[in-house]
């Protein structure tokens, strides 16, 4: 019982877990987290081993090879928007004749934003001439928005817009299509958006924010603080950022 007690608990020492999330979580959505081990230990493996980040979201390895990492992908779901923490991990294992299982507790000082569940909804611009959010938006080529695609040189493209590095390794000139950004900037007012309270239009904003931030300008206005209008996926998630944290000060 000793020695089988004694290579139970060398078994989950020297591992260390921790808990990866995906780029994007949303409130009452079902995200991916990766939930990792590494074995710290240079010669000896470790064996069945049991990773729990919350009751109920568990990966089990067989085999933990040393000074290397396993991963396994758990479905994590949170009710509220805000800052996150995982709290704790807790590496447990039957090792090695399965009368006791063995395990260690870790403090997690991983946290992330989970950003506020999407509610579908329409908005108007204070100006008379501004299209509501459910008109047809049209993306047009141009050379100030994002990177969309490569593309054969045509002849009619201004040189600048050939990509050299890609050109040098084929046999034709290939050119870099833009988006445009000529659509007229959306100042998203919270105070102006439909909803029963504050949780319902801070969702309908973020679900403007997403769909809306890559075709044209986006900014927000928050309890009388105003976020400039820009284009682009990180401005899109630094605003639904603030969007996550609004009130929780």
């Amino acid at each position: 019982m000793s020695v089988t007690g004694l290579a139970g608990m060398y078994n989950i020492k020297k591992l260390d877990p921790y808990l990866l999330p995906p780029n994007e979580i949303f409130a009452g959505t079902p995200a991916p987290f990766k939930l990792c081990v590494k074995n710290h230990k240079l010669r000896l493996p470790s064996f069945l081993i049991s990773l729990e980040c919350l009751p109920g979201h568990r990966v089990t390895f067989p085999l933990v090879q040393p000074d290397s990492v396993c991963e396994g992908s758990v479905m994590l779901t949170f009710a509220r928007r805000g800052l996150v923490s995982a709290d704790s991990l807790k590496i447990s294992s039957t090792y090695p004749v399965g009368f006791f299982t063995r395990y260690w507790t870790f403090r997690s000082e991983e946290q992330f934003i989970v950003f506020p569940a999407l509610i579908s909804g329409g908005y108007q611009d204070s100006s008379d001439e501004s299209p509501g959010v459910g008109a047809d938006l049209r993306r047009q080529r141009g050379l100030d928005g994002e990177l969309e695609q490569i593309s054969p040189y045509s002849g009619a493209e201004p040189l600048r817009t050939i990509h050299w590095k890609l050109s040098a390794r084929s046999n034709d000139l290939l050119v870099k299509g833009f988006g445009s950004q000529t659509a007229r900037p959306l100042l998203i007012d919270l105070s102006m958006l439909p909803g029963a309270g504050l949780e319902e239009r801070i969702s309908r904003a973020a679900w403007l924010v997403r769909r809306l931030v890559r075709e044209r300008p986006v900014g927000l206005v928050l309890g009388g603080r105003e976020i400039p209008a820009a284009f682009g996926k990180q401005h899109g998630q630094m605003l639904l950022t603030e969007l996550a944290l609004y009130g929780s000060d």
